[in-house]
């Protein structure tokens, strides 16, 4: 028979208490992690120095919230030059502490430092001798003692009005996480370049890593004419190609001018015979170009600084290389 589940009545919402709270606990976390500072020192610097000389990888490990908080801290160390992945120490026990290779740092969370499934490895850990660095909440623990260098994340109270739910305490793991990845890639000299290699699809990777020469419309796409060609065949290049402009150039490709869809709405509307007139009548002399090994962002910053929608790419002999237009840049999601 199945046995009847009581529910039990919540009180009413009171929102003013919800809000009284928000604010203890953002109280309680500031304070938390202002007082981090004063206690890192030789461990903190030990544990950067010895990640430095690593030769293999950083080794994230903690269980339940201290877990999801080393998954967060493996992710940010990976992107900011320092290989990094997460293990889960109870799986560790059963097979997956071969991703552990002797010179590897372990970076170690737990709030007690008596976590069962890490006392359960550190053996095996110690005898593939790999650098242990501990973040935890208590310097006499079990995890605190076997380890090589100690972080404390200790913190005077959880923003639990309970004091137990892990709160501050995994503030204070996160905020060293970001501590320990911040002083290495410095010590690294990671810079933006290198950043954006570890983010290509992020805004940022988009930016400095995308060139001219990967979004430009090129070859046999370009509506590319003569300064003799007769209006009327002009009209007929830009309309195949689609890109709203004619490229007049000579026999060397070198680029004379550009004839757009706003120079034709400007002819028309002052009136006159046009097709007795040649491209190099009504094109505009030295359009505005770029390199094509220049980032695509520089291109976007081109077109916006003099409010036009298509640039004229040269390669690197200062012959017409391709053509560039806002959509490209768009699509791409450069902007």
């Amino acid at each position: 028979m199945r046995a009847a589940t009581a529910l039990k009545t919540a009180p009413p919402f009171d929102a003013a208490r919800a809000l009284q709270l928000a604010s203890r606990t953002f109280e309680i976390e500031a304070a938390a992690l202002l007082a981090l500072g004063p206690r890192q020192g030789a461990g903190f610097t030990g544990a950067v120095q010895a990640i430095l000389r690593c030769p293999g990888r950083v080794i994230v490990m903690g269980m339940g919230k201290s877990g999801h908080v080393g998954r967060k801290i493996a992710a940010t160390l990976a992107s900011t030059g320092t290989p990094a992945f997460f293990v889960h120490p109870g799986e560790a026990s059963h097979g997956d502490l071969g991703m552990v290779l002797p010179g590897d740092v372990v970076l170690a969370l737990s709030n007690s430092g008596q976590s069962d499934e890490l006392a359960a490895i550190l053996p095996a850990l110690r005898r593939l001798g790999v650098t242990l660095v501990a973040i935890t909440g208590r310097d006499d623990s079990m995890l605190a003692r076997h380890a090589d260098h100690v972080l404390s994340s200790a913190v005077d109270q959880e923003a639990c009005p309970l004091n137990l739910a892990p709160t501050a305490s995994t503030a204070a793991q996160m905020a060293l996480g970001d501590a320990l990845a911040v002083a290495l890639l410095d010590a690294r000299g990671f810079k933006q370049d290198d950043f954006a290699r570890s983010h290509p699809g992020g805004a940022l990777g988009r930016q400095l890593l995308v060139h001219v020469s990967d979004l430009m419309c090129s070859g046999d796409a370009l509506p590319r004419v003569g300064p003799d060609t007769p209006f009327l065949a002009v009209m007929q290049q830009m309309s195949a190609k689609g890109l709203g402009a004619a490229l007049v150039v000579d026999a060397d490709d070198r680029v004379l001018g550009i004839f757009t869809d706003g120079d034709l709405r400007r002819l028309v509307e002052r009136g006159g015979e046009l097709r007795a007139l040649r491209a190099a009548e009504v094109m505009q002399g030295r359009p505005k170009t770029i390199a094509s090994g220049a980032l695509a962002v520089e291109a976007a910053q081109l077109m916006e600084a003099h409010r036009i929608t298509s640039v004229v790419v040269l390669d690197a002999g200062g012959r017409l290389a391709g053509m560039l237009s806002v959509g490209d840049l768009m699509r791409a999601k450069v902007i």
